[in-house]
């Protein structure tokens, strides 16, 4: 439900504002696109939650939101465009004579969030310092394993060994796939399993992701 600010509205935005962007806040100067939009919401839910300034350019000063149709098309973000639907907080501040939207995404308990790109694709995102990446399919797998209880490891077996065998320093999915021999799908499961038993760890380093054991 969106609510209204009116009391020390301009304080409590440019004590925002001051963070700058990072893992957990982000800012739009305008909203014309909902996809756009969907993938920051992706992002936030998919990662420790976070709140977009909507309103607000990239340096910081306030723009504010020119209608109310721009509040429609954050709506519809999270609803038509994010599978499943994200939840989203939608707060109003009024602060020089402009209306800032404060959008507040939680953590979501769901993931993957997905958001639809450009070309209709649904795609799962994550915050990575003040950058909305679209996540590995490791991650996705990692997160649809974690919606399972936790059961027993995985028996070390001939596909794990190859694995672990190749697993030198930190390697990318493709790397880990040719040197281990193994399908694809196959490597992307055992390394999210592995991961969630803490024997793998996953970075992300000069835009790629990474695995490397833990």
């Amino acid at each position: 439900m969106e609510k209204s600010h009116g009391k020390d509205d301009k304080r409590f935005l440019l004590s925002l504002i001051s963070e700058g962007e990072h893992q957990q806040q982000d800012f739009k100067y305008r909203v014309d696109d909902a996809r756009k939009l969907a993938h920051s919401v992706s992002a936030f839910a998919n990662t420790d939650g976070g709140r977009l300034l909507i309103g607000v350019r990239d340096d910081g000063h306030l723009s504010g939101v020119r209608s109310e149709e721009e509040i429609h098309i954050m709506r519809l973000a999270a609803s038509k465009y994010c599978q499943p639907k994200a939840i989203v907080e939608f707060d109003t501040y009024h602060a020089e004579g402009r209306t800032i939207v404060v959008a507040t995404v939680p953590p979501s308990d769901q993931k993957p969030i997905c958001a639809q790109d450009e070309d209709g694709h649904m795609r799962a995102y994550i915050r990575i310092n003040d950058e909305n990446i679209v996540a590995s399919p490791v991650l996705f797998a990692l997160w649809r394993e974690s919606q399972r209880p936790q059961g027993a490891m995985i028996p070390y077996n001939d596909d794990i060994r190859k694995l672990l065998e190749v697993m030198q320093g930190e390697q990318t999915l493709n790397q880990i796939v040719r040197q281990a021999k193994l399908p694809r799908h196959k490597v992307i499961t055992l390394l999210a399993h592995l991961i969630r038993f803490d024997t793998v760890k996953w970075y992300y380093s000069e835009k790629e992701f990474v695995f490397g054991l833990g």
